[in-house]
């Protein structure tokens, strides 16, 4: 069987990869959309899967919640290091290495492994001091124990999934992620109700069913994309026996995946803090808050998987040194992230009661969640920008780049102003912090990319 996948990779060789032929407008949809789409699913699911813990208890919907910091570090971990696993894969791809193709393929298998083993070890020793040092309430740090304990020491499905996924998507592949993914997600909701609440004669489980539910999810995710791999993936070849590290390799993947990893764990810090500040006004201002990100991740989930699936595209023809479609490619990804966002900006001037009326909101959420929704959206046309240059600076190998924006948007300039603006008692007034945080991205992030232009992209072929 690997004989036959050798030879029809041969074959394939000597042909033009569809990122380096198809008509752009084309090939950038059918790259996006499918990821588009598997991070829709995946937003959605999040959802029904606090929509069934809440239902055993309010404090076992607290545990689930308070174990969001370890799980979005597992997450970043994971997309991080794909990330980088997927610009250089591409990029090899691109100028036709196909043994150095093999051996970043192999190094993300090892990569996959060893982090999931760092996860095994924060379950088995780290969970219930996770819990317990953050509350004396003896049902949460139980029932947070044993989802953290389960969801870290059977985390391998979750690894091992988004790195196949990756992989996939670098060879432009990526109906096969919506596949995994989507087949993931309807494992996930199937079960939750079946093992939390003990249907179809299986055991009463609760928070336990619940996290059992998403690793067994994960799990036929990632056996779906390992085999989907072997038998679709002729560019690839996964070779383990025999294998050899290289560190100068793992170095280049960790350059590009380190600041993934940083951009999508700061989030949750910016979320804390902001949480922290609203509190002085109203829960129902903390609440709004919640909604608005429940609400904007169906707008900038699609143009970060429109992100995600350009990121090859740039990092192939930069490999092929073929500089009209880099940035063909990146003016697409440009047109497209606006279109989204118009759509989105639009949704929330037009109907923000509405919006909010679909979480069950009172009168007095209305009074602050309607021109929270109107003011916060200001920035979407520039939000849209940035993330679009994002996959330029992760494809050329400038991940850093967007890494320092970032830190420089949430950290550095979104939550001290919120702090500020708060002193002056008009909660209204708070909400700025966003349009005023994305002024100073766009600023540096224009900065950035005149630079990259001027010494790489001007200099390509």
């Amino acid at each position: 069987m690997r004989k036959g996948k050798e030879k029809t990779m041969k074959q394939q060789k000597t042909q033009e990869n569809k990122m380096g032929v198809m008509p752009l407008g084309k090939l950038i949809i059918t790259m996006s959309l499918p990821i588009m789409l598997s991070m829709l699913v995946q937003a959605l699911y999040n959802i029904v899967d606090s929509i069934f813990v809440a239902r055993i208890s309010e404090n076992a919907l607290t545990a689930v919640s308070m174990a969001f910091p370890i799980q979005n570090l597992m997450i970043a971990v994971a997309s991080g290091t794909a990330v980088g696993v997927n610009a250089l894969l591409s990029r090899a791809l691109g100028a036709k290495k196909y043994d150095r193709v093999n051996k970043i393929a192999e190094s993300a298998v090892m990569l996959a492994f060893l982090s999931y083993v760092a996860f095994l070890l924060i379950g088995i020793f780290g969970a219930h001091a996770f819990f317990a040092t953050q509350t004396d309430i003896e049902e949460i740090v139980e029932s947070g124990t044993i989802y953290v304990t389960i969801c870290c020491c059977l985390s391998i499905g979750c690894f091992f999934q988004i790195m196949f996924e990756r992989m996939l998507q670098a060879t432009g592949r990526t109906v096969y992620t919506m596949i995994t993914q989507g087949t993931g997600a309807i494992i996930n909701i199937i079960l939750d109700p079946i093992l939390i609440f003990g249907l179809l004669g299986m055991p009463c489980m609760g928070v336990a069913g619940a996290a059992l539910a998403t690793v067994i999810g994960q799990t036929v995710a990632g056996i779906m994309a390992m085999i989907l791999n072997h038998r679709k993936n002729v560019e690839v070849h996964i070779q383990m026996k025999g294998f050899r590290p290289e560190g100068c390799l793992i170095g280049e993947i960790y350059k590009i995946g380190v600041p993934s990893i940083i951009m999508m764990a700061i989030g949750s810090v910016m979320n804390f803090g902001m949480n922290q500040i609203l509190l002085t006004f109203s829960s129902t201002a903390t609440a709004v808050f919640g909604v608005y990100f429940k609400l904007q991740s169906f707008i900038f989930m699609p143009v970060f998987g429109l992100n995600n699936g350009i990121i090859p595209i740039i990092a192939y023809n930069y490999g092929a040194e073929n500089r009209k479609r880099v940035t063909g490619a990146v003016k697409h990804g440009l047109v497209y992230a606006v279109t989204i966002m118009t759509i989105g900006f639009l949704l929330f001037q037009l109907i923000p009661e509405q919006l909010l009326r679909l979480f069950d909101a009172s009168e007095t959420m209305l009074s602050i969640g309607v021109p929270a929704l109107r003011i916060i959206s200001v920035h979407f046309f520039m939000a849209a920008f940035g993330i679009a240059c994002g996959s330029i600076f992760q494809a050329l190998g400038y991940a850093v780049y967007s890494m320092i924006i970032s830190i420089a948007r949430q950290l550095v300039v979104l939550l001290p102003v919120a702090y500020f603006l708060a002193q002056f008692g008009n909660l209204n007034l708070v909400w700025w912090c966003f349009p005023i945080a994305e002024v100073v991205s766009l600023t540096m992030t224009i900065i950035f990319l005149v630079h990259v232009n001027r010494t790489v992209i001007s200099k390509i072929g």
